[in-house]
């Protein structure tokens, strides 16, 4: 039986793997360019992680841990201040000419045809979970009294939601850092501030 060379290195493999996928898209990244760059024969890529679905999903996994700036948000005190670090984090993410152009998740699920069907169907799942994680955040902020009377948190969930792949979109079209941070801050003048300025408690 034919299994991984003594000197596979998982985590380096993942690496790779998530580099590849990011720059070239789930479909446009073929299984014998998965071999050539982790430098693994077919029957260890398959010991390894399965399929090439398993493997995709795995370097998502890694993508979502590295791209940290949603859960750092979430220390954030105030709405405005989360809303502030989700928009520049994804502008500092995406603008930083060290990481392949535009984002993982949305690359993937836009070009995934219906062979692909269960790679754009979790993509999806996973860019509404992550929407429903900043929905969460503004209901708290809301019942703090940290927006005002008539803000709707989910219309500002999905704004913030839009905004962030919005700027994806232009990072993969070569926008740069610093012209996805003056996006960013455009955005957030429109961001509905607290009533007296300050939320009652922290949200």
């Amino acid at each position: 039986m034919i299994g991984r060379p003594r000197e596979f290195d998982i985590d380096r493999a993942l690496e790779q793997a998530m580099e590849l996928f990011w720059r070239q898209g789930y479909e446009g990244t073929s299984l014998a360019d998965l071999t050539r760059e982790l430098g693994l024969s077919r029957p260890s890529l398959y010991t390894a992680f399965d399929s090439k679905e398993g493997l995709f999903l795995r370097a998502l996994d890694l993508y979502e841990r590295r791209a940290g700036y949603r859960q750092a948000a979430l220390t954030a005190p105030t709405a405005s201040a989360y809303a502030r670090a989700l928009l520049e984090g994804a502008a500092d993410l995406h603008g930083d000419k060290r990481n392949p152009p535009g984002c993982l998740g949305v690359h993937g699920a836009l070009a995934c045809g219906p062979q692909s069907d269960s790679i754009r169907k979790e993509l999806i799942r996973r860019r509404k979970a992550g929407e429903g994680i900043i929905l969460d955040r503004l209901k708290r902020a809301k019942a703090a009294g940290d927006l005002p009377a008539g803000a709707d948190p989910a219309d500002l969930a999905r704004y913030l939601s839009i905004v962030i792949y919005g700027i994806t979109i232009q990072a993969a079209g070569g926008a740069t850092r610093k012209e996805l941070r003056k996006v960013a801050e455009l955005a957030l003048q429109n961001w509905p501030q607290a009533p007296h300025g300050k939320p009652r408690r922290d949200g």
